[in-house]
């Protein structure tokens, strides 16, 4: 038997990008590329604190996404692999996660760099980056070993 989970946005990420195909596939290769996170009025206060941090980790829904396939070909190889063992949007739950950089806040208006999502994206949280939780030093790196050169990757319709 299946839990049903729902979440509610706590505000909408605003970027150049209006649809799937164009978009760079992961923040690295998003430099120079700037957005907002206007966040619901009623969530400013927790707010505090935040330009602290260089860096801001969403949690988002990728809301033009309409299927998930376990097996797919990511943007990165021409082979398929399990969904599992990629970042491709087309997944079960349907949840992105991208680390940004935080330029500056304004009320309840996040204004963001390196951005990878879509116009409208729903966004469900907000962490800090904190290097020391977040960066792991790693043994292997499955089927991407050799493939370190996001810069330039675009999406394409292959997930919509």
């Amino acid at each position: 038997m299946r839990n049903k989970i729902c979440f509610k946005p706590i505000g909408i990420i605003h970027s150049p990008f209006t649809e799937i195909s164009g978009v760079p596939i992961q923040p690295l290769s998003a430099k120079g590329i700037k957005g907002t996170i206007e966040l619901n009025p009623e969530f400013t206060e927790g707010l505090k604190d935040i330009e602290g941090f260089s860096h801001i980790t969403l949690i988002y829904y990728f809301h033009l996404i309409s299927k998930f396939s376990l097996q797919v070909v990511p943007f990165m190889d021409n082979e398929s692999h399990g969904i599992f063992a990629t970042r491709s949007p087309s997944r079960p739950n349907a949840i992105g996660i991208s680390t940004v950089r935080l330029i500056s806040v304004d009320q309840n208006i996040l204004h963001i760099e390196e951005v990878d999502m879509i116009d409208g994206t729903p966004l469900l949280d907000i962490k800090p980056f904190y290097p020391r939780f977040d960066n792991r030093t790693t043994d292997k790196v499955g089927w991407l070993t050799g493939k370190e050169n996001i810069y330039g990757i675009r999406s394409d319709e292959r997930f919509k």
